[in-house]
């Protein structure tokens, strides 16, 4: 067994999560593909390969057991965070991954293909002028921008009673709260526990007022 594969046990056991051993697999093979492609490519400013499996892995499958629906998009998702951790996690749901740059969309493919992932549609656009026909359950961002950004800039994407947003945030953003729009508010927060996380971490979740 690999070192990254025992050190990704040793942090799974510090949750609540169900992760079985070819989740664990695939999750291991991600990390594995993004140290070695962020050499060429500079997908990520983490370098160690056991700082990804913390800060890039758990952190976003901590999100699984708040994913409520079938369709989820995940908007400026760089090299497929959190998408390709949730769509290992969360096999029976579909996950679009959307992103403006092709090398992101590019190592997302390989991605794909290599670890047999055939539940994820990656998307090259810059979020406003994706046109979906079919709306989503939840948006989903990662260090994309500001809540108030977000909103406006995705304001299109979710289901029009149903869907939701979903920012995952470190500390709470009480100042971005305070400036979301009128047609917008914030149902529920939820604190993310992160084992070996230095600081903390939130989802916030936001949808359309009635």
């Amino acid at each position: 067994m690999s070192a990254l594969r025992t050190q990704l046990d040793a942090l799974i056991e510090q949750t609540t999560l169900e992760v079985s051993d070819n989740q664990r697999d695939q999750l291991v093979g991600y990390v594995e593909m993004l140290n070695k492609w962020n050499k060429a490519y500079n997908l990520t400013s983490v370098r160690d390969p056991s700082d990804m499996l913390v800060k890039h892995i758990l952190d976003s499958i901590v999100v699984s057991s708040h994913l409520q629906g079938q369709r989820f998009i995940d908007v400026g998702t760089g090299p497929g965070l959190p998408g390709i951790p949730l769509s290992i996690m969360n096999p029976d749901k579909e996950f679009y991954l959307l992103d403006s740059l092709g090398k992101r969309i590019r190592f997302i493919k390989q991605v794909l293909h290599e670890l047999k992932i055939d539940n994820v549609t990656p998307i090259q656009s810059r979020v406003e002028e994706f046109q979906p026909q079919d709306k989503f359950d939840g948006v989903l961002s990662r260090a994309f921008a500001s809540m108030v950004d977000m909103v406006e800039w995705c304001h299109h994407l979710p289901k029009a009673q149903t869907g939701c947003f979903m920012a995952l945030k470190g500390q709470l953003p009480q100042d971005e709260i305070d400036q979301l729009p009128d047609w917008c508010s914030v149902t529920d927060i939820k604190a993310l526990q992160v084992p070996e996380l230095e600081g903390e971490r939130h989802l916030v979740i936001l949808s359309r007022k009635e």
